[in-house]
């Protein structure tokens, strides 16, 4: 019989590395049956979508509470998917906010647990690890320093490699960049990169906007926003003002990414895929005050972004909360468009990020951990 999961990815991020993993067991195993929490591009590779992520993309304490119904109704509506199915294994991805409390009644099933993408356990939390080596068979973990977290306390912990390895990369050259997306190639770029959360958007593109705004003036420069998928231009575009000058670029964030001269990115993901290509850039974030008092009380690193956290030092300057004015953020990424010599430093020292992110081949290690722990490999 086919081996059956059931994977649950929250948010955008985890439907993007989900989905090369769903791509991964197929290939292994052809009949596997995959259902679960996922988006479109899970659904594409060949996921049974039983919830999408399109209602998930919530954040913070205080957003957490206002939303609590759903999240009930999707732990709810899983159980009955687990027991109705009764899948091999349960793989959880990132999300873990839910994920580690849904984790609890997969093992009151006897159903094993591979969890991909570890929590932030090393930034806040720590006290986790110790309670995930009873709901956790199996850790995939994509930086190799959180091996040691979990190795200590037991857990069975494997570092994969990041899935940025195999899936991060341009589609085109710099000048069919330009050309494509009717830009100006005697003018020096900017990447505007405010999330994929509409809560992050909400808050940081107006921001964002203005501090391009203030780039461009008596600059040869072009702000160019990277809409995240699930979001689109339109919800985007009330964010930035009319007349603004403000290009999107869609389906493109990469080569944005990689052909910007400078860019602006809310902390997350999105810093490492911008280290990748040793972009300069200025990492941003702010959320609501409740979550940001909250957030103080826990978190245990100097270093918001990830792109700092993974270097191991502070490459590129932070703006958090009140300090994320546009005032700050032009200044500094100013300073990254106008000094070449600078801008050159910050590249050298963001090349450590694809040495410490590995090679290639994530996602085939996690499948076979899944179908191993399912009896399927």
């Amino acid at each position: 019989m086919p081996p059956r999961v059931l994977m649950v990815a929250g948010e955008a991020s985890g439907d993007l590395h989900g989905s090369s993993v769903v791509r991964a067991l197929k290939a292994l195993s052809p009949g596997v049956e995959v259902s679960g929490v996922g988006g479109e591009r899970m659904r594409r590779e060949g996921m049974e979508i039983v919830h999408d992520i399109a209602d998930l993309s919530f954040m913070g304490f205080a957003e957490v509470l206002r939303n609590l119904g759903t999240i009930r109704s999707l732990r709810r509506e899983l159980i009955g998917e687990m027991e109705s199915r009764r899948p091999d294994v349960v793989v959880l991805i990132d999300y873990p906010g839910f994920n580690l409390r849904f984790a609890r009644e997969v093992k009151k099933r006897g159903i094993p647990v591979l969890y991909y993408i570890s929590p932030q356990v090393w930034a806040w939390h720590r006290g986790r690890v110790r309670k995930m080596k009873g709901i956790v068979d199996r850790m995939k973990v994509v930086f190799p320093f959180e091996v040691e977290i979990y190795a200590s306390e037991g857990i069975d912990v494997e570092f994969v490699g990041h899935p940025l390895a195999e899936q991060i990369g341009t589609t085109c050259t710099r000048e069919e960049f330009f050309r494509r997306n009717g830009l100006d190639q005697g003018k020096k770029l900017i990447g505007l990169f405010p999330g994929s959360r509409r809560q992050e958007v909400e808050r940081i593109l107006p921001v964002m906007a203005e501090a391009a705004r203030d780039l461009s003036t008596g600059r040869g420069v072009q702000p160019v926003i990277g809409v995240a998928p699930n979001l689109g231009r339109e919800f985007v575009g009330k964010f930035i003002g009319p007349g603004t000058g403000i290009a999107m670029v869609e389906n493109g964030t990469y080569d944005l990414m990689a052909y910007a001269d400078a860019a602006v990115v809310t902390s997350g993901t999105a810093t490492l895929e911008s280290g990748w290509f040793g972009t300069p850039m200025a990492v941003v974030y702010r959320t609501s005050p409740l979550t940001y008092a909250i957030g103080r009380l826990l978190v245990s690193v100097k270093s918001i972004g990830l792109v700092n956290i993974v270097a191991g030092r502070p490459v590129v300057p932070e703006f958090v909360q009140g300090a994320m004015t546009a005032g700050n953020i032009a200044g500094a990424v100013g300073r990254m468009l106008d000094d070449a010599s600078a801008a050159a430093a910050i590249r050298r020292e963001l090349s450590v990020i694809r040495e410490k992110l590995g090679g290639p081949g994530a996602s085939g290690r996690v499948a076979r951990g899944i179908l191993s722990l399912a009896g399927g490999a």
